[in-house]
């Protein structure tokens, strides 16, 4: 595995959106829109990447987090940002936890940690779990993208594919 790669990912290069752009600019307003027939609005989203990145770092840096009893902890209790500030916080708070993912990615690599094991009841590497949070946050930037495409906000500020 390449944390090359891995950190460019991390941060939306090759086929990947950055995530940190694609949720840059939007207002409170914008980010708690839902779209009729999708589950979840931008808010929740990011709320929810920002939830399971900064479970996995605390992971790394021990000792493990209680895991979540249920899914539902996992998101926010409410479709949109409870004020202005709230949704600015939180998409600043996305930003920093991208970062520090990226720096362990770093890390990972020079320091020869990447096998480390993370969590020790699943027998997971530090380098699976960072390879998972590219993933998952793939995953639901893409669902941001498409929401965004949907209310009329593509691209970002910062740019993104318009084909």
């Amino acid at each position: 595995m390449h944390n090359r790669s891995l950190q460019e990912l991390l941060r939306g290069r090759g086929a990947h959106v950055d995530p940190v752009a694609c949720v840059a600019g939007l207002d409170a307003d914008a980010a708690g829109q839902q779209l009729p027939g999708v589950e979840h609005t931008i808010w929740e989203l990011v709320w929810h990447m920002n939830f399971w990145m900064d479970y996995e770092l605390r992971s790394m840096d021990g000792p493990e987090p209680t895991y979540p009893t249920h899914a539902s902890e996992s998101w926010p209790t409410t479709a949109a940002p409870p004020t202005t500030t709230a949704w600015q916080e939180e998409e600043g708070r996305f930003r920093r936890l991208i970062e520090q993912l990226r720096e362990w990615a770093r890390h990972a690599a020079v320091d020869g940690h990447g096998a480390r094991l993370v969590h020790r009841d699943k027998g997971e590497s530090l380098q699976t779990v960072l390879w998972q949070m590219a993933a998952h946050n793939s995953y639901h930037t893409g669902q941001v993208a498409l929401l965004r495409r949907a209310f009329g906000l593509w691209p970002p500020p910062g740019g993104g594919d318009t084909w």
